[in-house]
């Protein structure tokens, strides 16, 4: 008797032993932890280096600098979860806002402008789609040449023109408050990272993208329909830009060859940042919406204190190298 009941508090005491740390440690070994410090360090150091970065009206101005991104950042995550990615964000963007710039010019109604810009998105997604799953090619690739056919279809049409005189209503969805103190844009994207995040992990369709990012061969073989996932995921992930497109063009008031340049590195950055796997399989939209607000935060208080555009660049590889590294140092092993 006394030999078993040594026996099992031996055993209890490895069990204990084994059981992850609640620590500091294992805190910041968990990148939504890890994510949500740096905010509120961000936060907190903006605030007392920068006299007037915690006016409400500020605040609420910094938002249009990321909000459009983050809208295409919530489908991205779902499409890098499921071992895909999409490069042409950022021409696709820019040919959904000349579409509507054609449209309007040539007498369209206000109320199908964004109906066009979504549309257009769709269709962009469509193809790369058709090329990845149709035709088997891998996503980065083809991602890769159609930013360069979506954009210069977009240079070809604009030349050195731009499209402007773009109706109010736009104008109101793209840089308008709601209450006159929070901006539509940013409500906008809380309620679409409230629907990915049921969509993601509330449903069968987001258990279905978790198993196709695990292991593609397994999840055909047990009966999910793999081409289908991706297929309306590239599809998805246009339209959001085709969304984006909207606000941005009502944001700005006009259509120009450069819109968005570039765009499609941030977005990747945010997604890989929020603790989305890039080889699939791993992630949370509440880790990217983090990130969104960590990099909105840095941002915006880096261009309150007039720091060059270059300096940002170099901060925010920092940050997500830290973000990356840490996290792995902690646990103290190697994935």
């Amino acid at each position: 008797m006394t030999t078993t009941t040594n026996t099992m508090t031996s055993s209890s005491r490895y069990v204990i032993a084994d059981r992850p740390g609640f620590g500091l440690r294992a805190l910041l070994a968990r990148r939504e932890s890890l994510l949500a410090l740096l905010l509120l360090l961000a936060f907190l150091t903006n605030g007392v280096l920068l006299p007037h970065f915690l006016d409400l009206d500020n605040l609420a101005d910094g938002t249009f600098n990321f909000s459009e991104k983050a809208l295409i950042a919530l489908p991205m995550a779902l499409l890098i979860i499921c071992r895909e990615i999409d490069i042409s964000v950022s021409g696709i963007l820019a040919l959904s806002s000349v579409a509507i710039g054609l449209a309007h010019a040539n007498g369209m109604p206000p109320e199908l402008l964004l109906p066009i810009a979504v549309g257009t998105g769709m269709l962009c997604g469509c193809l790369n789609g058709i090329m990845v799953t149709h035709f088997g090619l891998p996503s980065i690739v083809v991602t890769i040449g159609t930013v360069s056919l979506f954009r210069g279809l977009a240079s070809v049409v604009l030349g050195d023109q731009a499209f402007t005189g773009y109706p109010q209503a736009m104008a109101d969805w793209g840089q308008g408050y709601f209450f006159d103190a929070v901006p539509r844009e940013f409500v906008i994207l809380l309620v679409f990272a409230a629907l990915f995040a049921v969509l993601l992990h509330a449903t069968s369709w987001g258990r279905r993208i978790y198993a196709i990012g695990n292991n593609p061969v397994a999840a055909r073989f047990s009966g999910i329909a793999v081409d289908r996932y991706r297929m309306a995921l590239f599809m998805l992930t246009g339209a959001m830009a085709g969304l984006a497109g909207y606000l941005l063009t009502g944001r700005i008031g006009s259509t120009r060859p450069n819109i968005a340049m570039g765009w499609e590195l941030e977005v990747i950055t945010m997604v890989i940042l929020g603790g989305v796997s890039i080889a699939g399989g791993a992630g949370t939209i509440g880790g990217v919406l983090l990130a969104v607000l960590t990099l909105g935060t840095v941002t915006y208080g880096l261009q309150m204190a007039n720091i060059p555009g270059i300096y940002m660049t170099i901060v925010i590889g920092m940050l997500l190298l830290a973000t990356i590294a840490l996290p792995r140092l902690l646990s103290g092993r190697k994935k």
